[in-house]
């Protein structure tokens, strides 16, 4: 059958750099607009203390690939168990034949691929000129989206907010050294974000908490943390003011913010705008002034996680790292 690839959290940071998520997570989105591939909506298995997330896709690149990452979410895992709060992997397989080729650790893939997707929306829906970003959740994904707005814009400053302070002030302490800008954490919302050009949520909030008075004209927001249909960021006011572009319809009008917009009246589903990948390939147009509000609806997709999984395998391959197994 061939060798087996086993890569580890230590693997990818080896041979990954954030551009590589960045390219790969592009290329994704761009073939999915073009019907190239398939994203499904993902499947959620509840348990005692937690749900087991299962998420998939398709790429045809190369000789095609398949994905399904299983993740497993148990909030109290760290307080009960000191194991991480999500934990898991993605099961790659050759699209041709259905041999397996790789077991990937999913928390890192799931880390970089969701900051990769916010700095390619952050490309064709932030002003270029966007200089001040606020960060909404202080936890790991909170650094790797402060990088991903660094990736594509010229940051000068970024706030940190969080409901625990003592994280935000811990988050910016830490993250002012990784990135070299300054970062200071704020006990108020409302003031930091009105002084962005651009904002991120990556929370676990159940209740929307960003609204219309938080924000000024001409702001980019990728609203991050609504990854299933019980999470929930952004105002529906906010979400109706807004041009909202979503990494896939059919996924965001069943969780994400669009979803929780559409259930309390304030939108419907033919005001989304685009998905990120028929804005990127030009069908539909970025940002089309600079007074108008962008939301990017980030709920975690299925293209996300194969897109990536294959760029690891293939650089893995080539520069011969990983445990190679032989399933025969």
């Amino acid at each position: 059958m061939g060798d087996f690839l086993i890569l580890s959290r230590r693997d990818l940071r080896d041979m990954m750099r954030f551009a590589d998520y960045v390219e790969a997570i592009g290329e994704g989105f761009q073939l999915l607009a073009e019907g190239r591939c398939a994203s499904p909506v993902p499947t959620e298995i509840p348990v005692a203390h937690g749900t087991f997330h299962i998420k998939s896709g398709s790429l045809p690149r190369g000789p095609g690939y398949v994905a399904a990452k299983i993740n497993g979410n148990f909030p109290t895992n760290r307080a009960r168990y000191g194991l991480p709060t999500i934990q898991g992997a993605v099961f790659l397989a050759d699209a041709s034949n259905g041999r397996p080729l790789a077991l990937i650790d999913s928390m890192e893939i799931t880390l970089q691929r969701t900051g990769a997707a916010t700095a390619v929306a952050a490309r064709y829906l932030a002003r270029p000129e966007s200089t001040t970003a606020t960060i909404c959740g202080c936890g790991e994904q909170g650094g790797i989206q402060l990088t991903a707005l660094g990736h594509v814009l010229k940051l000068r400053q970024a706030f940190a907010w969080d409901i625990d302070r003592e994280v935000a002030r811990a988050f910016a302490a830490r993250i002012h050294n990784d990135i070299g800008i300054k970062v200071e954490p704020v006990e108020r919302l409302d003031n930091a974000a009105r002084l962005s050009d651009a904002i991120v949520t990556c929370t676990s909030a159940k209740e929307p908490f960003l609204g219309v008075e938080d924000v000024r004209a001409g702001t980019f927001i990728a609203a991050v943390g609504a990854d299933n249909p019980a999470k929930s960021e952004i105002k529906p006011e906010l979400m109706a003011k807004a041009t909202v572009v979503v990494d896939v319809f059919a996924q965001a009008v069943f969780m994400g913010d669009l979803h929780h917009a559409i259930i309390a009246g304030a939108m419907t589903a033919d005001r989304v705008h685009a998905e990120l990948g028929q804005v990127m390939s030009g069908e539909k147009p970025g940002r089309r002034n600079a007074d108008e509000i962008t939301i990017f609806d980030s709920t975690g997709t299925g293209i996300q996680d194969v897109a990536a999984a294959a760029r690891a395998y293939e650089l893995a391959r080539e520069r011969g790292l990983g445990l190679r197994c032989d399933l025969a």
